[in-house]
C-alpha cells in the first residue's frame, strides 16, 4: 500500500491574490446586502466607550458607509495586503490581527461621542505603517525598497492620520497606522523566533 503525495502548496502569488481577492469581494457583498436588505448593518460598527460598541471594533472593517467609501479603500487594501502577504504570509496575519484592534481600540476610545465608525481605512493605514516600518526593522534591502516603494506610491496618506474632515475617522487612521508599526516588530520577533526554533 502506497502513501498518497501530500497536496503541492499553493504558490505565493495564488495564494495572496486569492485571499484578497476573497476579502475585497466578502467587502462588496456586504455592502450590497446592506442596499438590499433593512438590516442597516452600518449600526454595528464602532460606538465609543460604549460596551455594545466593542463589538464593533471586529465589525467595523467589513462595513462601508456607501460605494464612494469602499472604492476609496478597495485599492490600497488589495495592494499593500497581497504585497504584505507576498512578503511575509505570517507577518500579513500578525499586521491585520494588531492593526484590527489597534484601529479599533483608538476609536473607541478617542472618537467623538455617539458617533458610529465603519471602514477598512484603518486596516488599509496599519497596512502603510506596517511595510514602512517593515523596510527597516528587518534590515533586508527587498523589504526596505518594498517600503520605498509603497512610500513613494501611497506616502501622501499619511497625511490622513491627522484630524481633517469631521466625517473623517483620523482616530482610526492614526492607531491602524500606530498598529501596523507595532505589528512590524512583533513580525520580525515572530521569524527570529521561527528561525530559532528551526
Amino acid at each position: 500500500m502506497t502513501d498518497q503525495a501530500a497536496p503541492a502548496p499553493m504558490h505565493p502569488l495564488r495564494r495572496a491574490l486569492t485571499f484578497w481577492g476573497a476579502v475585497i469581494a466578502l467587502l462588496w457583498l456586504v455592502l450590497i446586502a446592506d442596499w438590499v436588505t433593512p438590516g442597516y448593518l452600518v449600526s454595528y460598527g464602532i460606538t465609543p466607550r460604549s460596551v455594545d460598541g466593542l463589538t464593533g471594533i471586529a465589525a467595523a472593517p467589513f462595513l462601508h458607509g456607501g460605494a464612494a467609501h469602499l472604492a476609496a479603500n478597495t485599492v490600497p487594501l488589495a495592494v499593500m495586503g497581497v504585497v504584505a502577504a507576498l512578503r511575509d504570509w505570517r507577518g500579513m496575519w500578525i499586521a491585520l490581527i494588531v492593526t484590527t484592534l489597534a484601529s479599533g481600540l483608538g476609536v473607541w476610545l478617542f472618537s467623538p461621542s455617539h458617533s458610529v465608525t465603519v471602514g477598512a481605512s484603518g486596516v488599509a493605514f496599519g497596512l502603510l505603517g506596517y511595510l514602512l516600518a517593515r523596510g527597516i526593522v528587518m534590515r533586508r534591502i527587498g523589504d526596505l525598497l518594498i517600503g520605498l516603494a509603497v512610500l513613494a506610491v501611497y506616502g501622501t496618506m499619511v497625511w490622513g492620520i491627522f484630524p481633517s474632515l469631521p466625517h473623517i475617522s483620523w482616530q482610526g487612521h492614526l492607531f491602524g497606522f500606530l498598529g501596523g508599526i507595532g505589528a512590524a516588530f512583533m513580525a520580525r520577533n515572530a521569524a527570529r523566533n521561527a528561525a530559532s526554533a528551526a
